[in-house]
C-alpha cells in the first residue's frame, strides 16, 4: 500500500469555480473592478434620476442613454485595431484615468449646481467614447491575465462580479441619492476608479511582443472583418449574439409598461422584475464559472437563446406577478449564458493577433444593437402594444436559436481541430472519436 502512488486530491467545487483567481493579475483586476463596478452602477442610476428630475422628459432620458451607448457601435472596430497594435494594459490604464476624470467633472458641475442638460449629454458621449475603446481592449486583455485553459472561467467570474454590482449598485444609489444627492454619487464613482487604476499599476506583465505593423489602420480593420466573416464559427456566434441583443435585451425598456398597465403595479413592481432578471443573470454566470472547460458551451448558446425567446413570449401574456417574476429569472439566466458563453467561445477560437478586432465586433454586437433595438421596440410598442411587441421579439429569438442549432454540427466540425490544438480535447479522446467515426463510415 505504501508503495502505491497517491492519487491527487480532488479539487473542491468552490476552488474549481474560482480557479481563475489563482492568477495574481486577474486577482488584482477582480479586486479593483469589484469596487469600481458598484460605483459605475451608482453613477448610472443617479444620472438617470437627475436627468428626469431636471427635465421631466422621457425623450431626453432616452437620448442620454443613446448618447452613452452609440459611440461603442461607431468606434469599437477602430478600438479593436488599437488593441491589436499597442499595449492593451496601457490602453486600459489610460481609459480608466479618463473615465475617472469624466465622473469628477460631472460631480463638480452638479455640486456647484451649474449642470445643464447639454453638458450631461456631452459628458455621456465622452464616457461612451472611452467605453468604446475600453470594452474590446478589456476582452482581449483577459487572456493576458489568465491561462487559456482558465479563460472561460475568468469571463464567467467577471460576469458574476458585474451582476453583483448590478444588484448592489442601484440599491446603494437609491439610498445615496436621498441622503446626499446626485453630485455625491458621481464623486463616489470617481473615487472608486482609484481601486481599478491601482490594480492595473500593480500588475506584473511580461513584455508584449507586438508584430511590426506595415498596414494602415483601415487595412487592419478590413483584415479583421474579413477574418471574422470568413471563419464560420466566429461569424455565426457573433450573429446569434447580435440577434439576442437586438430583439431580446431591448424588451427590458418596456418593463414600466408591463409593471404599471399589465401587472397593475408601480415602481416597486418594476424593480422586482428587473431584480429577478439580475438574479437570473447572476445564476447563469455562476453556472458558467462552475464548468470545467469550454466544451459544451456551443450547445448551451442556442438552448439559452431559445429559452430567452420562449420566456419572453409567455411573459407577454402573463398578468400574474409571481409567474412574471419566474419568467424574468429564467430570461436573465438565458441572456447571461448567451452573452458570456459567446464571449468564451470567441476568445477560445480567435487567433491571438486578431483578438482585439474580433472582440470589437463582439462589443458592437453588445453595445451597438441595444440602442437600435430599444428604438425599434419603442416604435412597435406605440403601434401594436407592448405585449405583442415582446411576443414578436421572443419569436424571432426562438427562430434564430433554431437556425443556429441546425448549423451546430458543421460548426463543431470546424471547432474540433482548434480544441485539439489547444489541448482542450485530449489526444486520446480525439483518437477514440476518429475511430468511432471511421467505424460508422459505410465505406
Amino acid at each position: 500500500m505504501n508503495g502505491e502512488p497517491r492519487k491527487p486530491a480532488k479539487e473542491s467545487p468552490l476552488r474549481s469555480t474560482l480557479r481563475s483567481l489563482r492568477h495574481r493579475n486577474f486577482r488584482l483586476y477582480f479586486s479593483g473592478q469589484s469596487i469600481s463596478v458598484i460605483g459605475t452602477w451608482i453613477q448610472r442610476v443617479a444620472l438617470s434620476w437627475m436627468v428626469y428630475r431636471m427635465t421631466g422628459s422621457a425623450f431626453l432620458l432616452g437620448l442620454v442613454g443613446f448618447a452613452g451607448q452609440i459611440p461603442a457601435f461607431l468606434l469599437a472596430p477602430f478600438a479593436g485595431v488599437l488593441a491589436d497594435r499597442y499595449s492593451r494594459h496601457r490602453i486600459l490604464l489610460m481609459g480608466q484615468i479618463l473615465a475617472m476624470l469624466q465622473a469628477l467633472i460631472l460631480s463638480i458641475l452638479v455640486l456647484m449646481n451649474v449642470i445643464r442638460i447639454w453638458e450631461v449629454i456631452a459628458l455621456s458621449i465622452v464616457l461612451g467614447i472611452i467605453n468604446a475603446f475600453q470594452m474590446p481592449t478589456l476582452q482581449a486583455f483577459t487572456v493576458e491575465m489568465v491561462d487559456k485553459k482558465d479563460l472561460g472561467n475568468a469571463i464567467a467570474i467577471n460576469a458574476t462580479m458585474i451582476n453583483i454590482g448590478r444588484l448592489l449598485g442601484p440599491s446603494v444609489a437609491g439610498i445615496l441619492i436621498a441622503a446626499v444627492g446626485e453630485g455625491a454619487c458621481f464623486l463616489i464613482n470617481a473615487v472608486s476608479y482609484v481601486a481599478v487604476i491601482a490594480s492595473l499599476l500593480l500588475m506584473k506583465l511580461p513584455p508584449m511582443a507586438m508584430a511590426p505593423r506595415h498596414k494602415r489602420a483601415w487595412q487592419e480593420f478590413k483584415e479583421g472583418f474579413v477574418y471574422a466573416a470568413a471563419f464560420t464559427p466566429i461569424r455565426d456566434i457573433l450573429l446569434m449574439f447580435a440577434l439576442v441583443n437586438l430583439v431580446a435585451m431591448p424588451c427590458m425598456v418596456l418593463m414600466p409598461v408591463f409593471a404599471k398597465d399589465l401587472l397593475e403595479g408601480g415602481p416597486r413592481t418594476m424593480g422586482f422584475l428587473m431584480a429577478f432578471v439580475g438574479f437570473g443573470a447572476l445564476a447563469g454566470a455562476v453556472h458558467l464559472a462552475s464548468r470545467k472547460s469550454v466544451l459544451g458551451v456551443d450547445r448551451l448558446i442556442p438552448i439559452a437563446a431559445a429559452t430567452v425567446g420562449v420566456m419572453l413570449m409567455i411573459f407577454s401574456m402573463s398578468r400574474i406577478l409571481a409567474i412574471s417574476l419566474g419568467l424574468m429569472l429564467l430570461t436573465g439566466v438565458g441572456q447571461m449564458i448567451v452573452m458570456a458563453g459567446s464571449n468564451t467561445l470567441l476568445q477560445t477560437l480567435v487567433d491571438d493577433d486578431k483578438r482585439g478586432r474580433v472582440m470589437s465586433f463582439y462589443t458592437m454586437a453588445f453595445m451597438g444593437t441595444m440602442p437600435v433595438g430599444s428604438l425599434i421596440a419603442g416604435f412597435l410598442a406605440n403601434r401594436i402594444g407592448a405585449p405583442l411587441t415582446v411576443f414578436i421579439d421572443g419569436s424571432i429569438c426562438v427562430v434564430g436559436a433554431l437556425i443556429f442549432a441546425r448549423r451546430l454540427p458543421g460548426l463543431k466540425a470546424m471547432i474540433h481541430p482548434i480544441y485539439l490544438k489547444l489541448g482542450i480535447i485530449p489526444e486520446a479522446v480525439a483518437d477514440i472519436r476518429s475511430a468511432v467515426e471511421m467505424s460508422a463510415d459505410p465505406e
